[in-house]
């Protein structure tokens, strides 16, 4: 641990919480490290929470009182409009153009994205004393035990394309690998095969039946499926095994370090019987708050384990809200799953990308508080570091910027980061810097109008400039009355995309090592 990081946690730890005015908060070790439980929800956009959106016709009544608690932040984003690439930047505190994957998302059967001999906020931890666990949707590939002399160029999309996985045998490069004591989850999204519960390496139960559902809202791919697996009760198996989780690890007396990556509100959308029709608006509407239930029982656990006020809990989502939750029926009813911003899941537009972000720390973070400062979900490494005491080291955390700095509402923390960089479905990049966003193709680079395949964008102009507190629903593209700032903003991205990094420090490689970034036509 260096000098700063010394000082920082003795000012931290004794005048922060000393400045509170809290007497109740004397009774906690300053010298013990916090317990670390970070909520991933799937497809959740936000202006479904009703903190972010007090106009938002969903009930989120435990998210909203968890933020009256902490603190939200209202300028935060993902790394991506969609599953897989956040993840990784939130695991490894890199962006995820930066690694193999340039686009899309992974299926249940592709090989690990995460080499085994990259840092994890989970091996990081791990290696500063913690316990850390892993619980639900993982969309980061690992190796399954393939049948010998069995066809396995199926990419994962279609029911045949399972039939060289000996699911009897071990999982490989999984969670276990890169940093989490325990692990229990699945390998996909809950509408992609195969549909199987791996707990520490091991499928729970060998598949032995097809299942598939075409409904509205409940769809789910073909595909083979685990005795034990059951779409309608992911959702709470997971949160009944966090909470399992937390009562055991609080009778431990070693910090913990809990990643619950929730497959929901994402497609299939599964309301239990208790909360369909509750909303009034549609099934995900529903959903959405049996979630927000679920988050009220976890943190109640956390009160009746004990440990509370030595739990830094965070809850954001992996991108924008989804097409599949029937949005235009949202919208009928006078909600709007993105606020007042433009564009939804798979967008490189606001919608798809600016999540909502809630964090809770008793005494430590002030409740009530609010932050409009830019963040992104690759923030969550260099914050656990700084947390611990880790000095990241040059190949580690690439883009990662500590929020712990920020979690003091009355400091002084200037900007918290220079910029950031956003990536949408088919790979398009955009920069944000202050109020400026600068988007390097015509559309949306995703699921909305006008998408990369609509005859429309190639007629517009081919990058977007916008000011975002003048224009947040990004309608007013200044990009040919602004050339220096759209100049400015395609170096630093340039710069960005070539020295490997983000944050201070000597350039680092991209992967794969013979990528050429000269295909990406604004590096020239």
């Amino acid at each position: 641990m260096n000098l700063r990081t010394v000082l920082f946690h003795f000012i931290f730890l004794f005048g922060f919480a000393c400045g509170s005015g809290d007497e109740s908060q004397t009774s906690q070790p300053v010298d013990q490290p916090p317990n670390v439980i970070y909520v991933l929800a799937d497809d959740l956009g936000i202006g479904d929470v009703n903190t972010f959106n007090p106009e938002g016709k969903i009930l989120t009544p435990h998210l909203d009182r968890m933020a009256a608690q902490g603190m939200k932040f209202t300028d935060a984003h993902t790394t991506s409009g969609v599953c897989t690439p956040t993840r990784y930047g939130i695991l490894t505190g890199r962006y995820n153009w930066r690694s193999p994957l340039k686009q899309g998302v992974l299926t249940g059967k592709d090989p690990a994205l995460i080499p085994n001999s990259r840092t994890t906020v989970a091996s990081l931890l791990q290696n500063q004393g913690y316990h850390t666990a892993f619980i639900g949707k993982w969309h980061l590939g690992w190796n399954w035990t393939l049948k010998p002399g069995v066809d396995n160029s199926g990419t994962g999309w279609n029911e045949g394309d399972f039939e060289a996985i000996d699911f009897s045998g071990p999982v490989t490069n999984n969670p276990n690998d890169l940093g989490f004591d325990y692990a229990y989850g699945h390998p996909s999204s809950l509408d992609i095969a195969p549909y199987v519960y791996v707990e520490n390496g091991r499928v729970t139960a060998v598949p032995d039946t097809v299942t598939v559902n075409d409904g509205k809202y409940s769809w789910w791919r073909k595909g083979p499926t685990g005795s034990d697996f059951d779409h309608y009760d992911v959702t709470p198996n997971f949160f009944r095994r966090s909470s399992q989780y937390i009562k055991e690890r609080a009778q431990s007396g070693k910090p913990f370090f809990l990643y619950l990556a929730l497959p929901s509100p994402h497609t299939p959308i599964l309301p239990e019987p208790a909360w369909q029709d509750k909303s009034g608006l549609n099934p995900y509407a529903d959903f959405v708050m049996m979630v927000d239930d679920y988050m009220g029982q976890l943190l109640n656990t956390l009160q009746e384990a004990g440990i509370e006020d030595n739990t830094l809990v965070i809850f954001t989502s992996d991108n924008g809200c989804a097409p599949a939750a029937k949005i235009e029926e949202l919208v009928a009813k006078s909600h709007y799953p993105s606020y007042i911003y433009r564009g939804h899941k798979a967008d490189i537009y606001e919608g798809g990308h600016r999540v909502p972000f809630i964090a809770r720390w008793p005494h430590k973070i002030a409740a009530g508080s609010v932050n409009d400062q830019l963040v992104c979900t690759t923030d969550l490494m260099a914050t656990l570091a700084d947390l611990s005491g880790y000095q990241l080291q040059s190949n580690e955390g690439e883009d990662s910027y500590s929020m712990l700095p920020l979690f003091n509402a009355d400091a002084d923390n200037g900007s918290h980061r220079e910029s950031v960089i956003h990536h949408s479905m088919n790979g398009s990049f955009a920069i944000r810097k202050g109020d400026w966003k600068l988007i390097m193709a015509p559309g949306s680079g995703g699921w909305s109008y006008p998408r990369p395949e609509d005859p429309v964008s190639e007629t517009l102009p081919q990058i977007q400039l916008y000011n975002l507190a003048q224009d947040p629903g990004e309608e007013n593209n200044l990009q040919d009355q602004h050339t220096e700032v759209v100049a400015e903003l395609k170096s630093l991205l340039t710069k960005y995309i070539l020295e490997g990094r983000s944050t201070p420090g000597p350039k680092q490689q991209n992967d794969p090592i013979d990528f050429e970034w000269k295909q990406i036509s604004f590096i020239e």
